[in-house]
């Protein structure tokens, strides 16, 4: 057993950035680690109940917690973000919260994109 304090916490670079109303493009940010509540309550929002697909746009704004100079991570903000970038987050998401990732050996965001197609920024199939 490890004495190490639990990361609960992860610095991330965006491969493309939001672009904000003015023109300011954000990419440094950062995402905690996801609750219980935080996959089970916005299974209760309309917007996730009308399409499934928006849950991840709910999940995604409740775990990042800092994306630049952005005040609060919307979902509005989160369905703003680039296809690229957006399918970046989900293969974070999913790294994060599996307990297998040792992020302190991620050096750079290609190796968390490995499971993203460069051109179309859609995960790729394993």
């Amino acid at each position: 057993m490890s004495d190490a304090p639990l990361q609960t916490e992860f610095e991330f670079t965006l491969p493309q950035g939001y672009v904000d109303d003015d023109g300011t493009v954000h990419k440094d940010g950062r995402m905690r680690l996801a609750t219980a509540a935080d996959e089970i309550q916005p299974l209760n929002d309309p917007r996730v109940q009308e399409n499934s697909s928006y849950l991840t746009v709910l999940l995604l704004s409740r775990v990042v917690t800092e994306l630049g100079t952005v005040e609060e991570v919307t979902p509005e903000v989160i369905e703003s973000l680039f296809v690229t970038d957006l399918a970046y987050l989900q293969e974070m998401y999913d790294r994060v919260n599996d307990g297998s990732t040792d992020f302190a050996e991620i050096t750079d965001h290609e190796e968390l994109l490995s499971g993203v197609d460069a051109e179309s920024g859609n995960p790729q199939v394993r």
